[in-house]
């Protein structure tokens, strides 16, 4: 009789279950191999299947089922494999203090919990896991609690349950528990009225699983349930299809089943838990139904979306670490990995800083086996080539792009658009020649794309156009607002032994040293630096040449000279310069006056030199004006006689050109 049997899709390892048993299988090759040293060791059944734990135990796998045995392990020697249930806190402080190999296999959900519990817990919070208490999973995630975390797995339990007045309460799941059974008492705690968040923690794939059990369960004659007695998730299972067909099985391996139970039924379902490897699922099936189970695989793969490579796909987050992520793919039974390398450029990237469990995310297809049936993804090249193309179209419609500088290299510049690299060489990064680019490391910077070649690797940006673009525009617009007369603002660019070149936005003008101040200015260099912000005046415009000037009108001295120093009045300054015939004395910047030789003393006096030095102050009397000429003459002497018996020389003073003098000293 050819017998319709459906197997559920869902059936056999889930991902937790199949990486922990991969990892022990991999510790045995690598103590083969002599890469780690044994014995190894699991803390607990790696599954509750008691065919695998078999077969590991005949190629040297311990188990260890206790503490105990945790503690009296050899200091520093083998390794321990956690399961995928996961453990409590203190074991691991256990194995640290024992200082043994740990690989932790335990199932990214379950970590899941451990870290829900312990935030919860430290915020203050009551905890309620819905489980069986008995359960390995559940003693390991209670651990992670404290005084105030229990466990409830009936309606009797939820109904006696109080919580702890002023707390609230936080409500997760067994990670394998009956999703109706959790809905049920979560209704319960609900009704209470307590301030509540419920964290629906059971795994995904166990929820599907159960979903579909119940659904093929509710269409066929009999219903076959494989799993190890000790399986939880097994156990839900079997009890979630008892109640849609009578006719429901719960078998460890084919030697289990009587035939005559089902020789009669003309539908028979399977379905497996999580632990259960593919092998048995395969005898059972084979032995229910004429179609051979490579058949049903086949089957299986074309209901079930196909990936290529190069394609882009979705994917959770269902395991982080900084190293790798680990994606359950939307619409394929597969998970895939992205590396580190393949995730970023940056080699130094912690990968739980930038995505979080239950995030989805986009990545590209490299490789459909890595080797241990994973399928490894990019997002890296998924970037690259969403950029790529960003780039191409910017490159064809010279749009201006601003992106960060990601590296300052030898030759000039690479910065990143949307994942995907654009060279500016060094030539083209300025206007003007730069020997050190570094100043550039980390800064946004605006360029145009010239050259679009990804076969060739070739993407090349150019800055120069538009800061030369710029420039030029500025420029128009500076000498379209400014002329002769107007005071501006501008930033010293650079300083010579002649003046200082002011950088006006635009254009530069040159500061020369006669025009940096109405006193004298002997080295511009000790004036200004580049940098230095500046208001100026605009004192002439010819052509593209700026002349400007410090000489502010309303800061001129000589304006109220003829009241300070007019003759007669006794002023005080210091010594400027000397020459033979006499020694320039500063009144205030801008206003010197000449002490003619004949004026510094009633005895004769050979050259000034000889009684005054540079920087001295004196104290002398004016004894002329000339406020059109701005020439001023002191004299000491006429300090010193009585005014009507000498007379000043005034041959020897008003016959001295003030500027002829100063200009034949500076030349």
């Amino acid at each position: 009789m050819k017998r319709n049997v459906i197997v559920a899709k869902t059936a056999g390892f889930c991902f937790g279950v199949e990486k922990a048993v991969e990892k022990v299988y991999e510790q045995i090759e690598n103590v083969k191999k002599g890469k780690a040293k044994g014995p190894i060791y699991t803390y607990g059944p790696i599954i509750h299947n008691e065919e695998v734990v078999r077969d590991l135990e005949e190629k040297g796998v311990r188990v260890l089922e206790t503490e105990e045995d945790l503690k009296s392990l050899p200091e520093g020697e083998g390794i321990v494999v956690i399961r995928s249930h996961g453990v409590s806190r203190h074991i691991y402080d256990i194995l640290n203090a024992r200082r043994v190999t740990v690989v932790d296999a335990t199932c990214p959900f379950v970590k899941k919990i451990h870290r829900i519990v312990e935030e919860h817990v430290r915020a203050g919070e009551c905890v309620v896991i819905i489980g069986s208490p008995d359960h390995p999973e559940v003693e390991g995630i209670k651990d992670w609690g404290d005084e105030y975390t229990f466990v409830i797995e009936n309606e009797a339990k939820a109904e006696e349950f109080k919580i702890p007045e002023g707390k609230k309460l936080c409500i997760v799941s067994q990670t394998t528990f009956n999703y109706n059974k959790f809905k049920e008492l979560v209704e319960k705690f609900l009704k209470k009225g307590y301030d509540s968040s419920v964290l629906n923690t059971i795994c995904n794939a166990t929820q599907e699983r159960q979903v579909e059990a119940a659904r093929i369960a509710s269409q066929v004659d009999a219903m076959i349930v494989i799993g190890g007695r000790h399986s939880s998730n097994t156990q839900k299972l079997y009890e979630i299809c008892l109640k849609e067909c009578k006719n429901t099985f719960y078998i460890q391996t084919l030697g289990d089943l009587d035939p005559d139970s089902v020789s009669s039924v003309r539908s028979v379902g399977i379905t497996a838990g999580a632990s259960t490897p593919k092998k048995i699922i395969e005898e059972v099936h084979t032995r229910m139904a004429e179609q051979s189970f490579a058949e049903l695989l086949k089957e299986e793969e074309e209901s079930t979306k196909p990936i290529r490579t190069g394609e882009i796909v979705t994917g959770q987050v269902i395991e982080v670490n900084k190293d790798e992520i680990i994606l359950s793919i939307a619409g394929n039974k597969s998970e895939g990995v992205i590396t580190r390398d393949e995730y970023s450029n940056d080699n130094n990237v912690d990968l739980t800083t930038k995505v979080q469990i239950g995030e989805e995310m986009e990545a590209k297809v490299i490789k459909l086996n890595d080797g241990v049936g994973m399928v490894s993804l990019s997002y890296k090249r998924m970037a690259a080539d969403r950029g790529n193309k960003r780039l191409e179209e910017a490159c064809q419609n010279q749009e201006v792009l601003t992106a960060k500088v990601a590296q300052v290299l030898d030759g000039g510049l690479s910065v990143e658009v949307e994942g995907a690299r654009v060279f500016i060489p060094a030539s083209l990064v300025s206007d003007s020649y730069e020997k050190d680019l570094s100043k550039y490391a980390g800064q946004e910077i605006e360029f145009v794309i010239t050259e679009f070649n990804p076969k060739r690797r070739r993407i090349i940006g150019d800055r120069k156009q538009l800061l030369v673009a710029k420039k030029a525009q500025m420029k128009e617009e500076l000498f379209a607002r400014i002329q002769p007369g107007d005071t501006v603002d501008g930033v010293v660019k650079n300083v010579t032994d002649f003046g200082a070149f002011i950088d006006l936005g635009g254009a530069d003008g040159l500061l020369h040293i006669s025009e940096m101040s109405w006193g004298r200015v002997e080295n511009p260099k000790k004036v200004f630096k580049a940098g230095d912000q500046v208001r100026v005046l605009i004192k002439d415009i010819q052509g593209e040449k700026i002349a400007l000037s410090l000489k502010f009108p309303e800061a001129n001295p000589w304006v109220q000279a003829a009241e300070k120093y007019a003759a007669g009045n006794i002023v005080v300054g210091r010594v400027a310069r000397m020459t033979d015939f006499g020694a320039f004395v500063e009144l205030e910047p801008g206003v010197d006056a000449l002490l003619h030789v004949s004026q510094i003393s009633r005895e004769h006096i050979e050259k000034p030199a000889d009684v005054l030095k540079i920087g001295q102050e004196v104290e002398a009397k004016v004894v002329d004006f000339n406020e059109a000429d701005h020439k001023i003459s002191l004299s000491i002497k006429a300090m010193l006689a009585p005014a009507p018996q000498e007379r000043v020389e005034d041959a020897d003073v008003a016959d001295v050109d003030i500027d002829a003098v100063a200009q034949s000293i500076e030349e």
